[in-house]
């Protein structure tokens, strides 16, 4: 019994400092590009987050976290650069497609299409891990 207080308390600590080392972004809603917002805050409660965002030719998203969440492009056919941790990919959209991730997702959009393109996230609030002191203040509202 004693092997596996000592293992739990091992793994907690592990957790603990993982945690600590998370570096602190902004979440989707408070990121913005060269200064400026692109998302806007259309509804949100305890659960879930509703964000429109816009992206005309040559603006994007500087870095920042999403919680697990669902898009739909709502408008607009064109190119997004995408960078994360794995590296970089160019993603076609369009209006009628969707995508989710059900992990957080860390990174930074460019739009190099030629159409502006406005998407509908609707974050899980709920299912966000990140602790409080990983959350980069970003461009918050007055």
């Amino acid at each position: 019994m004693r092997g596996l207080s000592l293992c739990a308390a091992l793994l907690l600590a592990a957790c603990a400092t993982a945690s600590a080392q998370t570096t602190p972004l902004p979440m989707a809603l408070c990121a913005g590009w060269q200064g400026e917002r692109v998302c806007e805050l259309l509804q949100e409660d305890t659960q879930i987050r509703i964000l429109r965002c816009t992206f005309p030719p040559g603006v994007g998203h500087e870095r920042h976290y999403h919680p697990p969440h669902f898009g739909y492009v709502l408008t607009g056919e064109s190119v997004m650069h995408i960078t994360t941790e794995a590296g970089v990919t160019e993603r076609p959209v369009r209006a009628g497609g969707s995508f989710s991730n059900d992990a957080e997702i860390v990174h930074e959009a460019l739009n190099i299409g030629a159409e502006t393109t406005t998407y509908l996230i609707v974050e899980k609030k709920y299912a966000d891990r990140r602790p409080s002191e990983a959350v980069a203040p970003g461009l918050w509202a007055d």
